[in-house]
């Protein structure tokens, strides 16, 4: 594995430099409006003949063409067309020096996911502002909830003013919507003063449709590798090594210069990669070195579509000096030593359990036995036919080798929301009442769960596909795409625009539905107050022992009684439209119970409501 290191962005005066093996005769830097020819250095380098002092505008013309940002740019005032901002990283004066991350006594990073509740959030729709610096004020809101990682959806350059994240083209840079990396900082800040680990969503697997000037530079792309949105990112063929250290030191300079502390890694599925070592394995292991040498946890999650534990599977160990690897245990097999993946399978199975909606691929999630085998394992499809995917999907998971900690579950995602026709969150789907259903499963299941911002008190407001593309073309194909897309289910008129505002503006919480201390509102933010502080303090409840819960039903789909037992505590969901009747030695949370008197062998006999639950023991 290569040595890496974070880029630095430090002091009022920088030397630029640029990958561009590309270019044939010379690279200019156009820096305050005068052009300078760039030094050639070794392997396609090129770096300015002076330094350039902070503050100052530039970008590269490369064998005479238009100015280009810079590929590492951190800061674009004018948008991802426009010059980029020299930046200087290291004038943040850092308030964090004992923060040492969520879970600091941890054996190992391989440790450090345990006992973690996310809450994923998109910072121009959590707060009225769309700032960093607004969303500082809304944290002791996240801290009295109960979480430990604050999840960001990605904040580099993206086309205009409001996008998800995910059309992004300058990896390096923070967005100035949202305050550009300063404000970034001082919200990292926030965070550790209020012991909240901060998780960053960042894009390895592709780039946005407008504004991807990488190619002009050099081979950032292998056209031999396809991905739903284009060629792949060049992890593999000729000139590949400068490509992953583009990728790894951009993750190393989230680490060390913004001290976030774990990555979601989106759609591992599509990093195309047929080295000896994925650029999974060596990412994390550069990370996880970086970690050693700052004396901080790292976690790295992944998304992935393919349904195999190798991906949190340990590494195997690293023989050479100075670089870190995992010990594998004897008969086992190495894998590429992420901390953790979401499982979308779990989301699955709960909606359908929840909704009684079984179309396109929530079919086979359905089946009667789809709600035992959530509580076993995190992968429905593990082996077995998918009917979505029209073949056999998905490996076993090991439950003796792997904690169910390991796995991200939710309820709800940007994903999962937001790729609805309208966006409809599970509030707007179900009842408050199923909501809090809802939840108990979530948070005393064996897995990680994660929090989409407002899941906790049943945001009304929805959360839509929004963008602001300024190409014409491509903001044309994105309105019509958008709604072709659902036509054939008969939702195209109903799909909002994505370019326009209102679409973005209705997505945005509002927070004042949380003003009433006694509306249902405000009653289901602290029943999911008190599930996460359960899971604290009742260790049956958060137990990550994969195969260890019993899952009983009485009735189908969407209108039954659903027990799940966790060591000595018993979960009890009551989905069947009428009430039913326990009996228990005590218990420890309810939402909504109608009756509850001492029963005649002891301990006591409780009525629970339809749409209602009960935590006994």
């Amino acid at each position: 594995m290569n040595t890496y290191s974070s880029p630095g962005f430090h002091g009022a005066t920088q030397t630029i430099s640029v990958w561009a093996p590309a270019a044939e005769r010379m690279v200019h830097l156009v820096a305050d409006g005068v052009k300078a020819p760039m030094k050639a250095g070794e392997n396609g380098w090129w770096h300015s003949p002076e330094p350039v002092r902070v503050g100052s505008e530039y970008a590269f013309s490369i064998d005479g063409g238009d100015p280009r940002p810079d590929p590492r740019s951190l800061l674009q005032p004018e948008g991802i067309h426009g010059p980029s901002e020299v930046v200087d990283l290291a004038a943040h004066d850092w308030q964090d020096d004992g923060w040492r991350g969520h879970h600091a006594d941890a054996a190992s990073h391989d440790d450090a996911m345990r006992g973690a509740v996310f809450y994923e959030l998109h910072i121009g729709t959590f707060t009225d502002s769309g700032t960093f610096d607004s969303a500082i004020e809304r944290l002791d809101h996240l801290v009295t909830l109960g979480v430990t990682h604050v999840e960001i959806l990605p904040v580099n350059g993206v086309p205009g003013e409001r996008n998800w994240g995910y059309d992004g083209v300058n990896w390096y840079a923070t967005s100035a919507a949202y305050g550009g990396p300063a404000a970034f900082q001082r919200f990292v800040d926030a965070c550790h003063a209020r012991g909240l680990a901060v998780c960053l969503d960042v894009v390895y697997n592709h780039l946005g449709p407008s504004g991807n000037y990488l190619p002009e530079f050099g081979p950032y792309f292998n056209a031999l590798h396809h991905t739903p949105w284009g060629p792949a990112v060049n992890l593999d063929g000729p000139q590949s090594d400068e490509v992953r250290r583009f990728i790894i030191e951009n993750a190393l300079m989230w680490f060390t210069e913004f001290h976030v502390d774990a990555f979601r890694l989106d759609a591992v599925h599509a990093l195309a990669d047929d080295t000896a070592v994925h650029i999974l394995e060596e990412l994390t292991a550069a990370l996880e070195l970086a970690a050693e040498q700052t004396g901080r946890n790292v976690v790295v999650v992944a998304e992935s579509d393919r349904n195999d534990p190798a991906t949190v599977t340990p590494r195997a160990r690293e023989p050479r000096s100075g670089q870190r690897g995992l010990a594998v245990a004897d008969g086992g097999s190495a894998g590429l030593g992420l901390s953790g993946q979401w499982a979308d399978d779990i989301h699955h199975t709960l909606h359908v359990l929840l909704t009684g909606e079984t179309q396109g691929y929530y079919e086979d999630f359905a089946a009667p036995a789809a709600l035992a085998k959530m509580y076993a394992t995190p992968f429905f499809h593990d082996g077995t036919y998918s009917s979505f995917r029209e073949r056999r999907h998905g490996r076993p998971v090991d439950p003796e080798a792997t904690p169910g900690w390991r796995f991200v579950a939710s309820l709800q995602t940007h994903d999962q929301v937001g790729n609805r026709a309208t966006g409809e969150r599970l509030s707007q789907l179900v009842g408050v009442d199923r909501l809090a259903c809802a939840a108990a499963l979530l948070l005393t299941s064996p897995y990680t769960p994660m929090l989409f911002m407002g899941e906790e008190y049943g945001a009304q407001t929805p959360w839509q596909f929004f963008t602001d593309h300024v190409d014409p073309e491509i903001a044309e194909g994105t309105s019509r795409g958008r709604a072709a897309e659902f036509a054939a289910h008969g939702w195209g008129d109903a799909v909002p625009d994505p370019q326009e505002e209102s679409t973005f503006r209705n997505s945005v919480l509002r927070w004042s539905e949380i003003d009433d201390p006694d509306g249902e509102q405000s009653l289901l933010l602290d029943w999911y107050r008190t599930l996460i502080r359960l899971r604290r303090e009742v260790p049956d409840l958060s137990d990550p022992t994969l195969g260890t819960s019993r899952v009983e039903r009485d009735g189908e789909g969407p209108t039954s009684v659903v027990t799940v037992h966790r060591g000595d505590c018993r979960v009890v969901v009551n989905l069947s439209g009428e009430a039913t009747t326990i009996d228990a030695d005590r218990v420890i949370a309810a939402w909504h119970i109608v009756d509850e008197r001492p029963a005649d062998g002891g301990g006591v006999r409780v009525v629970i409501p339809a749409d209602g639950v009960a935590i006994v023991r």
